[in-house]
């Protein structure tokens, strides 16, 4: 544990009030105009390309990835990073194939865009599965992981931590939604991005000595060459976390897929966007920075396996790392860390929001079917931005309350999050895959493929020792989530193909839709292709 000096704390009170008066700044609306849902839950459809793929980062980027990909690069090492480095290419996928058809539908929310192409039952059943993994496994993690950090650098009790990121994160998009997480992220991104290069840097340079940056990296993947292994072999301890080439060609594409595509958490920056091509510039940018994060995130925590051999638990690496900052400078990095958390639990609260505004209220109340004239509509779109700030209240309430029981005992929080989120991701991209690109998919085939990815996914993961199939057990959940898709769209599709719906229920049109994109958009896919190649190639 470090603590901070009294610069340091001036430059995080600078930071937070910073933050917060920009939010509020960027809020505020013209004289005479209340908010609808439009400006609270998309902000406005108007969002530029720079703030579309900072806010990507910065709602994907917090102390679940900051501590816990840390902490697993301690434990595992480069491997890790197949998580960042992979998704760059499925934002690419989402750039060119996904958000076309979205946009083109004016879609809000993903349980929304399920109704128009399936029916209305699968809306609900898929917003409530989202509302609870939301809720209790990411929101939870975001603040549990975040308070975790805060505590080891600022000595601070965990319980305040968790309680003053959670309250702060909720008054600080409370006000403007979306347009409030989105339009700061830049300035998050950019002191999240500089502060972890600064870490980086001071942990190389400590460890190369007189060698200075480069010396420091040959001698860490000479000191510990097994960390750089980026296809683990089936030896490997972490062989289970990370099964060899399914990294590349297996079950992370699923959970890529269904977390970038069809998140409503990442992909709402995207529906916000004031045009396609804004839409896709912005997932570049965004990948190219998912390029970067590895060296911001997985390799302090290598470093720390040389720097800190002894530590308790994987995730204290990044915050021991940070000990080695001096004043002012770790003021600095311990702001970028809280811009983080404080963005991401920002913009989970506010998707939580969305979806129990849009398809949980507004559906129960049949508010969205309500014939009004233009005083009663001004009326309900009050109301629903009302609703979804009384959702984002009481989410994270619940957050904070069920934080420490279900995550307290855990020593790598990350993959709590990847296994628990495999429950339902095959499914969810099972759904979306042949409702946006197979005419044939039917409300009853997407409804069991989805259960069936949930009850398969628990069959494998049911422990041994209470009943469960050990070989099952055994299988590493990347390699079950690749299992429990093939053979939930095998379900799906035999469903689909025995219980035909008919075609006016399928509201999604095709009619206008291009999935050409520009030469930019172009070239940069194919810069962002070979450097991928390039980093697998030497680290393979």
């Amino acid at each position: 544990m470090t603590s901070l000096s009294h610069i340091d704390l001036i430059v995080v009170i600078v930071y937070a009030i910073g933050i917060f008066g920009l939010a509020q700044w960027v809020s505020r609306e013209k004289a005479g105009h209340a908010k609808d849902t439009s400006d609270y839950f998309l902000a406005s459809k108007s969002l530029p390309w720079w703030a579309i793929g900072a806010s990507l980062i910065a709602a994907n980027i917090s102390a679940e990835q900051i501590v816990g990909m840390s902490g697993s690069g301690y434990a595992i090492g480069l491997a890790i990073a197949s998580y960042e480095w992979m998704a760059a290419l499925t934002l690419l996928i989402v750039g060119k194939f996904f958000l076309p058809i979205f946009l083109k539908n004016q879609i809000y929310t993903m349980p929304q865009f399920l109704e128009q192409r399936f029916g209305p039952t699968i809306r609900t059943v898929m917003a409530v599965f989202w509302l609870v993994l939301y809720v209790f496994v990411n929101l939870t993690s975001i603040i549990w992981l975040g308070s975790v950090a805060v505590t080891q650098v600022a000595g601070i009790n965990q319980d305040v931590a968790l309680i003053g990121l959670g309250t702060f994160a909720l008054l600080y998009q409370i006000r403007g939604g979306l347009k409030a997480v989105a339009l700061t992220d830049i300035v998050q991104v950019t002191l999240l991005v500089l502060g972890g290069l600064v870490v980086s840097y001071l942990t190389l340079t400590k460890i190369g000595g007189d060698a200075g940056l480069i010396g420091g990296f040959t001698e860490l993947t000479r000191r510990v060459p097994g960390h750089f292994d980026m296809i683990l072999s089936k030896d490997n301890p972490h062989y289970k976390d990370l099964p060899g080439i399914a990294v590349l060609v297996g079950g992370m594409w699923i959970a890529n897929l269904s977390y970038w595509g069809f998140n409503q958490y990442i992909i709402q920056r995207a529906l916000a966007a004031k045009s396609l091509p804004e839409a896709q510039k912005g997932v570049i940018f965004a990948g190219f920075l998912k390029l970067l994060m590895p060296v911001i995130i997985v390799l302090p925590g290598i470093a720390a396996v040389v720097l800190a051999p002894d530590l308790a638990k994987p995730d204290q690496a990044y915050p021991t790392m940070m000990a080695l900052l001096p004043t002012g400078l770790l003021g600095l990095v311990f702001a970028a860390l809280i811009a983080a958390i404080i963005a991401s639990t920002a913009s989970k609260i506010n998707s939580i929001a969305t979806i129990f505004t849009l398809d949980i209220y507004a559906k129960m109340k049949g508010v969205q079917t309500q014939a009004e004239d233009a005083e009663g509509s001004r009326a309900r779109e009050t109301r629903l931005v009302l609703v979804g700030r009384i959702a984002a209240v009481v989410s994270i309430i619940i957050a904070m309350a069920t934080a420490r029981p279900l995550l307290g005992s855990l020593d790598q929080a990350f993959q709590y999050i990847q296994e628990f989120s495999g429950f339902v991701t095959p499914g969810i991209t099972v759904i979306f895959l042949l409702g946006l690109f197979w005419k044939g998919a039917t409300e009853a085939g997407a409804l069991v493929g989805a259960v069936a990815s949930v009850l398969l996914s628990f069959l494998f993961w049911f422990p041994a020792q209470y009943g469960g199939i050990e070989a099952l057990n055994a299988v590493p959940f990347m390699n079950r989530m690749m299992i429990v898709f093939f053979a939930s769209l095998a379900l799906a599709v035999i469903v689909s193909l025995a219980r035909p719906a008919r075609s006016e229920s399928n509201l999604i049109t095709m009619e206008g839709v291009s999935f050409r994109t520009t030469t930019g958009f172009n070239v940069a896919a194919v810069i962002i292709i070979l450097i991928l190649i390039a980093l697998y190639a030497t680290w393979w």
